[in-house]
């Protein structure tokens, strides 16, 4: 898997904590630039550990599933992307509800990470079925996540949440894609 495809991962993937990061600015009375660092800490460390993890229990199986990885590896990104397209066409239009308290509560920031992460170890284990150096990619995922996640609060102080179903869309087109490009080139019509 070359650069390209995994920094495109790297950006699929960090569309939901994009998309809580604009929530999260939306709620910020002023921008708070030590919050907006700790919320892009929070997204990036667990979206650059997951994917490790993930490969840790791949690594585990992939000879015994090597005939049918990019099937694997398809229907993953095809599920997790699917699911974010849904989410962002099915999506609430009521308004965000802040919370009175503007300081960061750590233990929902911690559920946001994970939860926003999920799909980062889904992709660790398509990484370990592909034979991807999962060091460099997971920074890779983890840096891009933190990058978007600094402006998902900044454009959501800014602009409000307008942008977090496009970003969802894109971000699951983008996994979609990728999966089936992986797809294609392991079918050989690539």
């Amino acid at each position: 898997m070359g650069v390209v495809e995994l920094l495109l991962i790297a950006v699929g993937l960090s569309m939901d904590a994009f998309a809580v990061a604009l929530c999260k600015g939306l709620c910020m009375k002023r921008l708070d630039k030590g919050q907006a660092v700790v919320i892009a800490a929070f997204f990036g460390a667990f979206q650059a550990l997951m994917p490790v993890a993930g490969w840790f229990l791949g690594a585990q199986f992939a000879d015994a599933i090597a005939p049918v990885d990019h099937w694997i590896v398809f229907g993953l990104l095809l599920f997790i992307g699917g699911k974010m397209i849904v989410e962002a066409v099915r999506g609430g239009d009521g308004p965000i509800e802040c919370p009175a308290d503007p300081r960061l509560d750590v233990r929902e920031l911690l559920a946001l990470a994970v939860a926003t992460s999920i799909d980062a170890l889904a992709v660790g284990v398509g990484f370990a079925f592909l034979s991807v150096d999962i060091a460099p990619a997971a920074a890779l995922i983890g840096c891009v996540t933190f990058g978007l996640s600094l402006v998902g609060v900044a454009v959501g102080h800014a602009f409000g949440s307008r942008w977090e179903r496009p970003s969802m869309l894109a971000g699951g087109a983008v996994l979609v894609a990728i999966g089936t490009k992986t797809l294609i080139e392991h079918l050989g019509y690539y």
